[in-house]
């Protein structure tokens, strides 16, 4: 479980990716020119304890690294180990424990601890590659650019000191140097980094109880390195602000503005000149010898900067993701010195406190219930382009429509991803160490804190997907930390709400307007809707979750060794949350409420189910009483290993039972019962109305006799929840029953939901609640069951063949598969589950520890229920795997009381 977070935020307009009236689509933001050089290849590190040269010998081309550890950047010491097979896949069973530095307790958190004795990431390390320049860099200004180092590092480029670790400290900071005078345009270049640690006062990255800490606290050259040439004049951070003329938005006001910064010893005259799509615009600008200035183009100078009727960017499912380009340049002399690119979108966000201090997100003028799940990094902080779309594609695919990353900040192109995807981000910073010991901060933490934020503003407020800033997680910081974070975004000019806590904390700006009250455990679904106190759906959770979601079985088989995947034990737990978790919780009630299981296998199905369920309650509970609920943040949305806790899809990318529950319930329109008083409710996501949506239930035992049935004609307003019926007290349901809703609009099945239910009352034991007492968190753990509905009878279901036959197509590199499943039988397929596996001959190859699922993949619909005669079809889609032999996808059908089979391959 996680501990505090959450207050106060700013409204303001919004900046950019977005568009104006004769604007046009644009490629994300990059620069397409052989400006830049990223210097990912032909690394190698070395711990300082075994190199005994210094910075000036280290950095001259041609000194050996014999003995040196290969790397590619950017990359975390460990995980270069790693991939060297210096040490054990550290994600598998306990292999993590084996590295060395790792005699640190399990359930504290390393960030607060100082590194073992005996660890080989107690002392720096050194990071070192040579490079040619282009003889085209000659004349050039050559700036030396590092996206994120951790934590500290001294910096020499051809036997030439160009930082030291004094001043270049930061895991956020992003740091830029010129290194014209040390570096050869036409030669080989050598750059050595000596790395240092991160302490425990260091403001670094924190996993805190997600995932554990690896033992060389993520130090490294974590984000890309660069050299990047220009002319005397150097832009920097582009961005586009904004202002609607709300309700309207029928007008927009732009500020375009950069940084620019003058590399020359002596005062340079320039023009700035900037173009979005047909509307151009310039000024003339001086800088003074070494200056850095922001340069603006306002609308109140540069009218063409007032666009009519522009195209509105809007969050994913409720409108377009217009995005639009911007392009700077600036010259000297008639000569280009430096130029730039991004996408921008017209948008304007805010937020208020309704009369409960609850606080409302506004997109264009148009309340916006948040429905989203904290975000994380690899534990080793690897990533790719390719892993950032996969993951983005599942949150669109979940129809959620944001995401909190809290002190876990991903990289530019992530962001232009969630841009083009329309998926809000809310980034801040983290929990648990340092970024939160206010007392303990000097006055270089104090100057750390602050150019981080700076340096994160000003990079994203160009994101129209990035819709707030919390400076402050579990706790608020104290006023002259606030002051200082408020200092630095007015100055920034940051355009979005900032919040000061992800708590219900008030400060000197007034409430935060946000709760973080858990839980972080197991509940009765029915709590979402009872609760009055803490999780229950009310005001905006930052943080919350009805606890494990334990992966599907072949995840399983992976992150465990196979004398440890039955029972559960220590190892099971060691991926269950680090700190203090157990699965006792949720496995005490899928054992009361599904029955014991004999293995893995039965365990993992049983726990798709119950998890479906309760993450499903958790999302339709929220959705049914907005605007009384503002917000809700699951958490979380994916693990930073392989774990068992805390997640919608896991570390392998394969979604589960959690997954689809939430993926149903956040369907922009949506029928749903309610496990509070019975009623049937249509929740519609959508600015627009849908008249005469027909709305029917019916009810079953579990033989599958009728019970009860009911068809009403509903209107169903914009953005609204409506109650279209309440089901009766119905007689004669056996202990387990099932409730099916549909809901048809223009005569298509607009939404359907399917529930299994108990006659035996699930009641919650108030007097067990563990919340905390000690007036420092507004958090409760979970809240204990004290009557458990009865589910077993499930298990009494005879086992029943499924027809199943699928059709795969290939279209512009994506393959999708549809399967068409009939059940013929008089039996109800409880927990229909599909996979999408590769096999040759139309059998799935089952031996050995390889895993033949295809992932990432997007199913339609997955651990779904068909009822007798029923005919339902279903597609995925994905990617095919590059292998040496084509593949053959295959599709598998398997279920709670589905004999497995292979869908027949459609001609």
């Amino acid at each position: 479980m996680k501990t505090i977070r959450m207050p106060h935020l700013v409204i303001l307009l919004l900046i950019v990716v977005a568009t104006a009236p004769a604007l046009q689509s644009a490629d994300s933001p990059a620069n397409s020119d052989d400006s830049q050089l990223f210097l990912h290849e032909n690394w190698k590190l070395q711990s300082s304890a075994d190199v005994s040269s210094d910075g000036a010998a280290i950095s001259q081309a041609g000194f050996s690294t014999r003995d040196w550890y290969p790397a590619k950047m950017p990359a975390t010491v460990l995980s270069a180990l790693v991939e060297d097979k210096v040490y054990p896949d550290p994600y598998v069973g306990m292999n993590l424990r084996s590295i060395p530095g790792t005699t640190y307790p399990i359930y504290e958190d390393f960030s607060n601890i100082p590194m073992p004795p005996a660890s080989p990431f107690r002392h720096s390390w050194w990071y070192r590659t040579e490079f040619k320049l282009p003889a085209g860099y000659d004349g050039k200004t050559l700036w030396l650019e590092f996206d994120g180092i951790n934590y500290r590092a001294n910096v020499w480029m051809n036997g030439k000191q160009i930082a030291s670790s004094e001043k270049l400290a930061g895991t956020w900071r992003l740091f830029r140097f010129d290194v014209t005078a040390a570096a050869r345009a036409g030669e080989t270049n050598s750059l050595a980094v000596e790395v240092f640690p991160p302490q425990p006062r260091d403001l670094a990255i924190t996993l805190v109880d997600w995932a554990p800490m690896p033992p060389d606290k993520e130090m490294g050259l974590w984000r890309s390195v660069r050299i990047r040439a220009t002319g005397p004049i150097a832009i920097r951070f582009p961005a586009v602000l904004m202002r609607l003329n709300l309700p309207s938005a029928s007008q927009a006001e732009l500020t375009v503005r950069a940084e620019l910064t003058n590399a020359a010893g002596h005062a340079v005259e320039a023009v700035l000149k900037g173009r979005i799509e047909n509307l151009a615009f310039e000024q003339p600008v001086r800088l003074e010898p070494h200056e850095v200035k922001s340069v603006e183009f306002t609308p109140d100078k540069f009218s063409a900067l007032k666009v009519a009727n522009p195209r509105l960017w809007w969050p994913a499912k409720v409108g377009k993701q217009e995005l639009y380009p911007l392009d700077l340049s600036v010259e000297v002399g008639g000569q280009r010195s430096d130029a730039a690119h991004i996408s921008f979108g017209i948008r304007q966000v805010t937020s208020k406190l309704d009369d409960k201090s609850h606080r409302l997100f506004q997109i264009n003028g148009k309340n916006i219930l948040i429905r989203g799940a904290g975000y994380s990094f690899d534990m080793m902080l690897r990533s790719s382009p390719e892993r950032q779309q996969d993951e983005l594609n599942y949150v669109r695919d979940l129809n959620l429509n944001a995401i909190r990353m809290e002190g876990k900040i991903e990289d530019d192109h992530f962001f232009d991803l969630a841009d083009q995807m329309g998926i809000l981000v809310l980034p801040g910073w983290c929990c648990c160490d340092q970024w939160e010991n206010w007392p303990d901060w000097d006055q270089e933490t104090e100057h750390i804190a602050g150019e981080s934020l700076r340096d994160q503003v000003r990079r994203l407020e160009r994101h129209p997907s990035v819709i707030a800033w919390l400076y402050g997680s579990d706790f608020a910081p104290p006023p002259k930390v606030e002051q200082l974070y408020l200092k630095i975004m007015q100055e920034e000019e940051w355009p979005n709400p900032s919040i000061s806590s992800a708590g219900a904390r008030t400060t000197t700006v007034g409430p935060s307007g946000v709760k973080m009250t858990g839980p972080y455990e197991y509940v009765a679904p029915s709590f979402w809707y009872v609760d009055k106190r803490h999780g229950g759906a009310f005001g905006f959770n930052t943080e919350t979750s009805p606890g494990p979601a334990i992966p599907p079985i072949e995840s399983l088989r992976r992150m465990l060794p196979a004398d440890h995947l039955w029972p559960i034990d220590s190892v099971w737990e060691y991926h269950a949350g680090g700190m203090s978790h157990t699965l006792s919780v949720f496995e005490e009630a899928l054992n009361r409420r599904y029955g014991p299981s004999n293995s893995a296998e039965e365990f993992s199905m049983k726990s798709q189910v119950q998890a479906y369920e309760a993450h499903r309650a958790m999302m339709e509970a929220y959705g049914r009483n907005k605007y009384t609920s503002t917000g809700i943040i699951q958490w979380m949305l994916n693990n930073a290993w392989p774990g068992m806790i805390w997640h919608m899809y896991d570390w392998y990318l394969r979604p589960g039972g959690s997954y689809f529950g939430v993926k149903s319930a956040c369907e922009p329109l949506h029928v749903q019962y309610s496990y509070d008083d019975r009623s049937v409710v249509v929740v519609n996501s959508y600015y627009q109305p849908f008249a005469n949506v027909k709305v029917s239930a019916k009810v079953y035992n579990l033989d599958m006799t009728k019970k009860f049935s009911k068809d009403v004609q509903v209107n169903i307003e914009p953005d609204s929840s409506t109650r279209a019926f309440t089901l009766p007290q119905i007689s004669g349901l056996s202990t387990t029953y099932f409730v099916s809703l549909r809901l048809e609009s223009g005569g298509k099945i607009a939404s359907r939901n399917f529930y299994w239910l108990s006659t035996r009352e699930e009641t919650l034991d108030w007097s067990r609640e563990e919340e905390d007492t000690s007036g420092q968190y507004d958090i409760s753990t979970w809240t204990p069951t004290k009557d458990f509905a009865d589910y077993t009878s499930i298990n009494s279901l005879p086992k029943i063949d499924l027809e199943a036959r699928a059709e795969t197509r290939d279209s512009n590199g994506e393959t999708a598969t549809t399967v068409t499943l009939h059940n013929p039988t008089s039996t109800i397929a409880f927990a229909v589950r599909l996979k999408v596996n590769r096999a040759s001959d139309n059998r799935v190859n089952r031996e050995g520890p390889e895993d033949f699922e295809i992932l990432p993949v997007l199913w339609q619909d997955n651990y779904f229920s068909l009822l007798p005669g029923e005919t339902r079809q279903v597609t995925a889609t994905y990617r095919l795997p590059e292998r040496k032999h084509p593949v053959v996808p295959v599709v598998e059908v398997e279920g709670w009381n589905v004999h497995q089979t292979i869908a027949k391959s459609q001609p």
